[in-house]
């Protein structure tokens, strides 16, 4: 189950921006090395980091698997396309993310949320 952190409204009100570009790939790494000191900006950085490792770690498994089977049979190849609409997921989590820090919310993510990468 997500957990809600509690956060300093005023931190939220600051970093919103911060939390809202944690959410957007490689754009993870401004919050992390420019608002290092923002447990919210950390907060998100750190959701959007857990989740840019998974959508890249399901990338490569999809990849390998349309590979394969189409290696096996190009029909077969169908259920890695099949697969790769799952990666709507993560533009799922991505959406619950940005809009989390634009509330200046600091809720963890369905199902990867409890990770942490970052302290």
């Amino acid at each position: 189950m997500a957990e809600n952190i509690t956060v300093d409204p005023k931190d939220a009100q600051d970093n919103k921006v911060m939390g809202i570009l944690a959410y957007l790939g490689i754009l993870v790494l401004v919050p992390i090395f420019a608002a290092k000191e923002s447990p919210f900006a950390r907060f998100h950085a750190n959701q959007g980091l857990v989740l840019l490792i998974a959508s890249f770690a399901y990338s490569i498994v999809v990849w390998i698997v349309t590979f394969v089977l189409a290696m096996l049979s190009p029909k077969l190849a169908l259920i890695g396309t099949l697969l790769s609409l799952v990666s709507i997921v993560f533009l799922v989590l991505m959406i619950i993310g940005i809009i989390n820090a634009a509330k200046g919310e600091a809720k963890e993510l369905p199902v990867i949320g409890k990770y942490r990468i970052l302290n």
